[in-house]
């Protein structure tokens, strides 16, 4: 699985699961599964589960700092 952003400006100010799981380096079931997680800033546009770049990059901050 090939991560096809250097950079978190180069991420769409939405991702879905593929976007997700390409970031993360996990398989898209795994990416799926943060989606439906209380503490993954989910957006829900009718039956898309989405996340806005910024809360994605403020949850992997935070989940790094749970980790140490």
């Amino acid at each position: 699985m090939e991560n096809m952003y250097k950079s978190y400006e180069e991420l769409p100010l939405v991702l879905n699961a593929q976007a997700v799981s390409s970031v993360l380096g996990i398989s898209r079931t795994n990416a799926y599964a943060l989606f439906n997680r209380q503490d993954f800033p989910t957006i829900r546009i009718g039956s898309r589960k989405l996340v806005a770049r910024d809360k994605f990059i403020e949850w992997i901050g935070n989940a790094a700092q749970t980790v140490n």
